[in-house]
């Protein structure tokens, strides 16, 4: 009996699961042609879709769709009062005179006009590496009397993450206003979650483009990946990196990692309070406002910066434009250490084009990689970048965080962007352009200091490589727009 039943419904629901692929098919294909900006990612989730019958749409709608693009126009849209507010309590004041980044040239006015942020003059900025970067954080934070904010894309709840949380209670506890935000994504590398963690010490906590569980696969291209501290609204910290066991290297961690961050003083800390200041409106609706949080700050030191918020609203593809405009404006040297390397077409052309015209053009990434499917993707890369001149170096040893990018020695750009498609274009990033020879010297030290250990990738090395790696570094390209 259950065999006939079977046999007379089988029929119907082969239609009905061919008209509801048709139906799914045709929106998502519908969808792609009409939002997706981008050509060759329009052309991959296509193929993805036409392919791979149900699936390739459910993917699509998953991994493909920017939904923050709407939730990011709600904020805009909000009553011109609540968002003046928002703006108002944190102004960021153009210089009225800046006669350093007159000497600059176009590179700082390019900039300039790109970034919604405004130059700031008489910075001073330390280059940290991973434990010492850790220790700083936490002695400011011992050290804070009014107000904290802290922004990481990754904050484990144990080791050196606990830590922090310790901390954190502790100037809660004194009567330190604290205030931290967690990318809901971040939270599922480590447990217990850190935002339950910090919320039972009784310290404010909000996680960014919060989801349960199974729903946080639709935001996964919607990650808060800024790395942002303020201190009483004095000190802060940005650069790479996350809070993690791993950068603890004294401690022999199971996964090393090796990375870079910058203390910072002067009147661009407010612009680091700023960005962290808007992502936390966007979360909990509170606009952080007064001297607590925005005092005055005094020159500090030399360093010309602005910020470069970066992400998939109003600022989409802004860090693209960047460093298009900084490695057009290279005129000796060009140099770049970044974990993950995919850059995409244009800022490709452009580094081979500073290559022909005789710009010293060299690139650190690991080679052991912590998601090898991004390094067998950029291996199909460098051929074309090889022929051209541009010098390509994989570092051995601990995994390689860091991610900065100096130009003839003056000017650095450093911050959380990865040179990769969902850095540059899916997630909310935060970048600080920096004009000072002193700090480009400190940044080049460090660059030199990697050398020691990296091992130059040559064209034969390419070209001579097993079928089966050429087959599988192929395979891992076809996913460039996702990885």
């Amino acid at each position: 009996m259950f065999i006939e039943l079977y046999k007379a419904i089988s029929p119907v629901w082969h239609w009905l699961l061919l008209a509801l692929d048709v139906c799914m098919v045709g929106f998502a294909v519908s969808h792609v042609l009409l939002r997706q900006r981008d050509g060759r990612i329009a052309a991959f989730w296509a193929v993805i879709i036409a392919f791979v019958p149900l699936l390739g749409a459910i993917f699509y709608a998953m991994f493909g769709i920017n939904r923050i693009q709407r939730r990011g126009q709600k904020y805009r849209a909000m009553t011109e009062v609540e968002r003046q507010a928002v703006l108002e309590a944190c102004p960021l004041h153009p210089e009225k005179e800046v006669p350093e980044l007159k000497l600059l040239g176009e590179l700082a006015e390019t900039i300039g006009k790109l970034s919604r942020y405004n130059f700031s003059v008489g910075n001073h900025m330390i280059p940290l590496r991973s434990e010492e970067a850790m220790l700083a954080m936490l002695t400011s934070i011992r050290h804070a009397r009014r107000s904290i904010s802290l922004c990481s894309y990754i904050f484990e709840a144990k080791g050196i993450g606990l830590d922090f949380v310790n901390e954190l209670e502790k100037a809660k506890n004194r009567g330190v206003e604290v205030r931290v935000l967690v990318d809901n994504m971040g939270t599922m590398y480590s447990w217990p979650p850190i935002i339950h963690t910090l919320r039972r010490r009784g310290i404010r906590a909000e996680s960014f483009m919060h989801s349960h569980f199974f729903f946080r696969v639709f935001s996964m291209n919607m990650r808060n990946h800024r790395k942002v501290m303020v201190v009483d609204g004095v000190t802060g910290f940005t650069g790479g990196m996350n809070i993690r066991e791993g950068n603890m290297l004294s401690q022999n961690p199971k996964h090393p990692v090796i990375d870079l961050h910058f203390q910072v003083e002067g009147s661009a800390v407010r612009q680091l309070q700023r960005v962290f200041a808007e992502d936390w409106a966007f979360c909990c609706g509170e606009v952080l406002k007064g001297d607590l949080w925005y005092p005055e700050l005094e020159p500090a030191g030399e360093v010309g910066i602005i910020g470069v918020p970066d992400g998939p609203d109003e600022d989409f593809e802004l860090m693209p434009k960047v460093i298009f405009a900084a490695i057009g404006a290279a005129k000796k040297e060009i140099r770049v250490m970044t974990p993950y390397f995919l850059p995409e077409a244009p800022i490709l052309w452009a580094l081979n084009s500073a290559a022909l015209r005789g710009v010293d053009v060299t690139i650190i990434t690991p080679k052991n990689n912590n998601i090898p499917f991004v390094r067998w993707a950029a291996r199909t890369l460098y051929p074309q970048m090889l022929e051209r001149g541009v010098h390509i170096l994989e570092a051995d040893g601990h995994f390689d965080h860091s991610k900065f990018m100096t130009v003839d020695g003056i000017w650095s750009l450093v911050g959380s962007t990865n040179w990769d498609p969902r850095s540059l274009r899916l997630n909310f990033e935060f970048n600080v352009a920096c004009f000072d020879d002193i700090l480009a010297r400190q940044l080049n030290a460090i660059f030199v200091k990697a050398l020691e250990d990296c091992q130059p990738v040559s064209l034969q090395e390419i070209r001579s490589a097993g079928l089966h790696l050429r087959l599988r570094d192929g395979f891992a390209r076809l996913f460039m727009p996702v990885l």
